[in-house]
């Protein structure tokens, strides 16, 4: 099987580089799209729609929230499964996965028609754009949940490849259509959410065939979906961790919008433009920690300490170099980046002095990532809860009210800085805590 050489008998270096390279493209190829939308909005010279896009992003945390516990708490489940020789157990769990995303999508599609505009953080000036953007996006909710999720369990059957085709092919659809769209056919914000619904039907499609024609263990089994059922409970529970991040971050991004409120227009989108040059730091290293999950799950599974060890120290050395040169290059690049987003001078500079406090933690972010993968991929759902919680809400919602107040403007990046570092501490402790553990039960069963 193509799995057990990937996690079981190749190199840990070649394993790493198999499984994080094809991760890492995955997640430049979403940098690149998620700047795509601000970048064509940004052409049009129009700071009321470049803002419009950022205020929306936070409602649907749902959607992504609930696509990360299906997609990460799977792949852990089936990779486990087959590091442990339970095929048709790992074919349930790919089964439940897809019915999951589909069945979920369509409710909150329905949410988010129906209440979604109610909620929006949005000036007067803002809404009207808002609103455009949200009811498209929410039409595509199924396809966005669909594709994100079966791009994700994919890799726990070894299926890196077609993570990176179906991936790309997505993406580059909304690319193409964005100009057109946005710029050619004068749709703006509506244009922008179209083209992002049109690339997750794409890519849903494509995994689709693969599942249909080449799958090993993904599978579209309604009849084997329904029979373990029970089980999406486990894979929902699994997941959480992911998830709480998704919607804890949703919410801090909400709280942050409602305090750069108070600063105007300007300072939400110049938040907004921030956070798109230096979502590559944290994006990297998170897709290397992703990548290699269901690496670390199947030797966890097997009880491979060695092979266990070799890759928490591999990994640590390479998000660390990772998150030094990525934290640099947005630093000394910071004013050209904004100016792809930003035309006007004074929100370009509000934008530019946000970059100076959010790379700060970008050599040691890599290591939070890692022990929530690792903690996560051993099948401790709480631990890993506590972890996401404890970064994107304890920390990181109180913060930005504490340092805002202190500091003023520049205290809501100040905050994001100080809740990585608290968190990668915590995090830390609780990998070493987690790791300990599997090597004492190994001990005691070997002794027995």
């Amino acid at each position: 099987m193509q799995y057990e050489k990937l996690f079981r008998t190749q190199s840990v270096w070649k394993s790493i580089f198999s499984l994080a390279v094809p991760s890492v493209i995955i997640i430049l190829v979403m940098i690149l799209y998620n700047m795509t939308d601000m970048f064509f909005m940004g052409q049009l010279g129009d700071t009321r729609q470049v803002a419009a896009v950022s205020v929306v992003g936070p409602l649907f945390s749902l959607s992504a929230a609930v696509a990360t516990m299906l997609g990460s708490g799977g792949c852990v489940l089936i990779a486990k499964a087959l590091g442990s020789d339970h095929i048709q157990e790992a074919k349930a769990y790919a089964s439940l996965c897809f019915w999951g995303a589909i069945g979920f999508g369509i409710v909150i599609g329905v949410v988010l028609l129906s209440a979604g505009k109610a909620i929006l953080p949005a000036t007067e000036e803002i809404l009207p754009y808002a609103g455009i953007y949200l009811y498209v996006c929410a039409l595509g909710v199924p396809f966005m949940l669909a594709s994100t999720t079966l791009g994700t369990i994919i890799r726990a059957e070894g299926a890196v490849k077609e993570g990176i085709v179906g991936n790309i092919v997505a993406t580059f659809v909304n690319i193409l259509l964005d100009p057109l769209f946005i710029l050619a056919f004068g749709m703006g914000v509506a244009g922008a959410a179209a083209a992002t619904v049109i690339g997750n039907l794409v890519g849903t499609l494509y995994y689709v065939y693969f599942m249909r024609k080449k799958a090993v263990v993904l599978n579209m089994s309604i009849r084997l979906a329904a029979k373990n059922r029970k089980e999406l409970f486990s894979v929902l529970f699994l997941g959480m961790p992911n998830a709480l991040s998704s919607i804890l971050s949703g919410f801090a991004s909400t709280f942050s919008n409602r305090l750069l409120r108070s600063y105007g227009t300007g300072a939400i989108a110049a938040m907004a433009a921030a956070g798109k040059s230096t979502m590559l730091i944290g994006m990297i290293q998170m897709g290397i920690c992703m990548g290699i999950q269901p690496f670390l799950a199947y030797n966890y599974g097997a009880k491979d300490i060695a092979r266990l060890k070799e890759i928490i120290q591999k990994v640590s050395i390479l998000t660390i170099g990772v998150g030094a040169v990525t934290g640099g290059f947005c630093y000394f690049c910071r004013s050209q980046i904004i100016s792809m987003f930003i035309k006007e001078s004074s929100v370009a500079v509000m934008g530019e002095e946000m970059v100076l406090f959010l790379v700060i933690a970008s050599p040691v972010i890599g290591l939070y990532y890692l022990s929530t993968n690792f903690v996560q991929a051993s099948g401790c759902a709480v631990p890993a809860t506590v972890m996401s919680v404890l970064r994107q809400g304890i920390l990181l919602i109180p913060s930005l009210y504490l340092f805002h107040g202190l500091i003023g403007f520049s205290g809501i990046a100040v905050a994001h800085t100080a809740a990585d570092i608290l968190s990668v501490a915590v995090s830390i402790l609780l990998l070493f805590r987690q790791y300990r553990m599997l090597v004492k039960k190994v001990e005691e069963q070997s002794g027995d």
